[in-house]
């Protein structure tokens, strides 16, 4: 399937941001490049790029959704509520979760994107009391 011009900037930007964007952000750091573009078309192209999964779609706990460049696997990630602090994980540290669930439930998991949310241990540690 041939990739469109769109589609390929939002490629580039993700890769070049390594984050979560919102497609509003997106849209801000392509709109330079190509003036005529609209917000809606950039959003289209994002959920083509998601279907294909070469994007993850995501809640972060941000109130937007965010996404992000698949070009290094499938992995997943850790929020922690007080700080926002992100950390990455392998797909591998979750992979065994998932053939649990399928197994035990006869249900085929189709997240490519697992995000738990939590306290980090460096915020426990500052505020041991509270959850």
């Amino acid at each position: 399937m041939r990739t469109s011009s769109v589609e390929q900037i939002i490629i580039e930007t993700l890769s070049k941001e390594h984050t979560h964007l919102t497609s509003l952000q997106v849209y801000e750091e392509i709109h330079n490049r190509l003036p005529a573009l609209n917000q809606s078309t950039v959003y289209r192209a994002l959920e083509r790029l998601v279907n294909r999964g070469l994007v993850s779609i995501s809640d972060m706990g941000n109130g937007s959704a965010v996404y992000e460049l698949l070009n290094n696997g499938m992995h997943h990630h850790l929020v922690c509520q007080k700080c926002g602090q992100v950390i990455t994980i392998g797909h591998e540290e979750v992979e065994a979760f998932f053939s649990i669930i399928q197994e035990r439930y006869k249900y085929k998991i189709i997240t490519n994107h697992l995000i738990l949310f939590g306290i980090c241990e460096k915020c426990q540690t500052a505020n041991p009391d509270s959850e």
